[in-house]
């Protein structure tokens, strides 16, 4: 049996088939091991069984953000060792005086000049001998690197001199990570910065990697693991390239909500992925599919591997509330975690989003995950009426909370659309996570989205996408070529080869082309399919995103992209014949909500009841196993077929 498992701050989200039917089953993450709660659910789903595990892992994410990757070593070539901390030269910042950059995860006498060059069109222009090698190798190992990154300068025009230096320090005992192998690409400190970001993070995502893997073949089960491009690769090519794992966990949102818009007959999504410690968004159109990005940053540095454009605010429902200085009310970043958690879970001592929405009643009166978690609301009120400060009441505190949060989340969503030249009016929301359901409708009517959409399985459709996902493998390599050159055809054929090779499960691969286009002269691409027009493709794009184009210019092939996918054998969900309905046979219970500072009477409605058709108005709390869903007053849910709940939202 194939098992998706997304692991997220305060909950390990699962999904699986089971008789032809998508299951959810959710434990609290573990985040001193990560491992453990991902086996426990292994363990509970599959027993004995023979079971594929496909795994949105943060373990690289977290080292990444958290500063607790390895001790690395930087080599590349003589006298380049500080552009690894020059860098572009831009300021984050433009007006703070004040800021100050990270510090670099190669510090000073971590980084190290080989005397060797490599000229722009590969031609060595100086061979690296056996006297440098050995001198390379004693100064690196005197300072006990746990893994190295090796970027040579033109390393991608011909990798001699990087492979060289790459078996000088092979037998150190450490990951050695080559930038030929993972980014054969231009530009030297975007390079330098994803090769050792993928050091960085070897040591310990390879620990992980291998140590659940074996736990898993004990049981003859296999891991793969989920990529931030949106596409699973194998655990050993994971554990090799951890920097294409950044943003593992997210990414299956955004494929599942792919997925979703697709079958729902959405073609324009804002998704929406609020979980316990950060929330993640993205716009998604199925017309355009997947969108990649290789100009991510995470931390300031540069991550040039493909990656889906998806911004993250740390706004969660364990996000922390408190009160600055000067009486300003401040959620987040800071989280609770599952560890100690909100207060409503019975360990927490600080006010949370989640004990805000509790006190506010929006959840329902069977506690969370089907009943199985009961949330302490006398604790709850008692904490929240000694932390309110000079507000009235406990509910005035929480809805502040809630508003605050919003805010933040707001500013996210206006960022991937209004900022990129889109109208939010002309997309739907759809929400997920085990928190985002509670928040949408009123984000939706902050940036007059018409509808909201709420999956089935809200709280795991990272985890569903994981488990939809294609196999990808991105491949890429810098060309500098006129667009009509015929060796363009030869390198596209040279990465069509590389993917058959490393390919091993007999399937039939389907490759896309895309290539990267500028203007000559121009600093900046845009990257476009590959086929007959794409260099008008690449004019019509221009003038979409910088208001002009010059097609009496000449256009120039930088760098050539495949992606190869052995496609999903998953099959979408079953379908239901809608029928007009009120949904009264799943109203349950009867709960006064606090909404714009009033308390109204409101239904509960049970979600494993609801069925294609039904139809109600707000004010109403959904519950389920994997999130809660709060419809404000005048706000009207009707089921789809595909028991999918399509909220329509007035305008403000």
């Amino acid at each position: 049996m194939r098992i998706a498992i997304d692991t997220g701050g305060t909950f390990t989200d699962c999904v699986y088939l089971e008789n032809d039917e998508f299951r959810v089953f959710k434990v609290p993450s573990t985040p001193k091991d990560p491992s453990a709660a991902v086996l426990s659910a292994v363990q509970h789903i599959a027993g004995t069984r023979r079971a594929e595990v496909r795994h949105g892992t943060t373990v690289g994410t977290n080292a990444l953000l958290e500063r607790k990757g390895a001790r690395v070593a930087f080599v590349t070539t003589a006298g380049f060792e500080d552009t690894i901390v020059i860098g572009r030269q831009a300021r984050p910042e433009l007006y703070n005086w004040f800021w100050q950059p990270e510090q670099p995860i190669a510090p000073d006498g971590m980084r190290f000049g080989v005397a060797e060059r490599t000229g722009p069109d590969g031609t060595i222009l100086q061979t690296v001998d056996e006297s440098e090698l050995a001198r390379l190798r004693n100064a690196v190992a005197a300072e006990k690197p746990e893994s190295i990154a090796v970027s040579l300068l033109f390393s991608f025009a011909n990798p001699a001199n990087e492979q060289a230096v790459g078996r000088a320090l092979a037998d150190l005992g450490v990951p050695v990570s080559l930038s030929h192998q993972i980014l054969p690409e231009f530009r030297e400190y975007e390079r330098g910065s994803t090769v050792l970001i993928n050091a960085y993070l070897a040591p310990q995502m390879q620990g992980y990697v291998d140590r659940l893997n074996a736990e898993l073949e004990g049981n003859s089960s296999e891991l793969d693991v989920m990529q931030s491009s949106g596409g699973i690769i194998s655990a050993r090519t994971a554990s090799r390239e951890p920097v294409r794992t950044v943003l593992s966990g997210p990414a299956g949102g955004v494929v599942g909500a792919l997925a979703l818009a697709k079958m729902a007959g959405f073609p324009r999504v804002l998704s929406f992925d609020m979980g316990g410690t950060s929330t993640d968004v993205a716009l998604v159109d199925s017309e355009l599919g997947l969108r990649t990005t290789t100009e991510s940053r995470v931390m300031g540095m540069p991550v040039a591997v493909p990656m889906l454009n998806i911004h993250t605010v740390g706004a969660g429902g364990g996000s922390l509330a408190s009160f600055d200085r000067g009486g300003a009310l401040k959620v987040g970043p800071e989280s609770a975690g599952a560890d100690p958690g909100p207060i409503c879970y019975g360990w927490g001592e600080r006010p949370t989003v989640t004990d805000a929405n509790l006190l506010l009643g929006r959840f329902g009166s069977t506690g969370l995950l089907g009943g199985e978690m009961q949330l302490d609301e006398d604790r709850t009120r008692r904490i929240f009426d000694s932390a309110k400060g000079e507000l009235r009441t406990a509910e005035q505190f929480a809805e502040g909370i809630t508003q605050v949060v919003n805010a933040h989340m707001e500013r996210a969503l206006r960022k991937i659309s209004v900022e990129y030249g889109y109208d939010p009016r002309e997309f739907v929301l759809l929400s997920f996570g085990g928190a985002g359901p509670l928040h949408a409708c009123a984000l939706a009517k902050a940036l007059s989205v018409p509808k909201v959409l709420v999956p089935r399985m809200p709280g795991a459709l990272s985890a569903y996408g994981v488990l939809v996902s294609d196999a990808v493998r991105d491949y890429s390599r810098t060309v500098m070529l006129a667009p009509t050159d015929p060796q363009l055809e030869k390198h596209f054929e040279d990465l069509e080869e590389l993917s058959r090779t490393e390919s091993t499960n007999g399937r039939s691969i389907v490759s896309f082309r895309s290539v990267d286009l500028r203007y000559v002269g121009q600093g900046y691409e845009i990257s476009v399919d590959w086929n007959g027009d794409a260099p008008e493709r690449f004019h019509r794009e221009h003038e979409r995103r910088y208001g002009y184009a010059d097609r009496t210019r000449r256009v120039e092939a930088v760098t050539i992209r495949l992606r190869s996918v052995l496609p999903s054998d998953i099959k979408a969900p079953r379908e239901a014949k809608p029928e007009a309905s009120n949904g009264k046979d799943a109203a349950f219970h009867k709960k006064e909500i606090y909404s714009e500072g009033r308390w109204l009477p409101g239904l509960v409605y049970d979600r494993e009841k609801l069925k294609a058709g039904d139809v109600f108005s707000g004010p109403a709390i959904v519950t389920e196993y994997s999130a809660t869903t709060f419809v404000p007053p005048g706000c009207r849910v009707q089921v789809d077929r595909f028991l999918n709940m399509v909220i329509d939202v007035p305008a403000n």
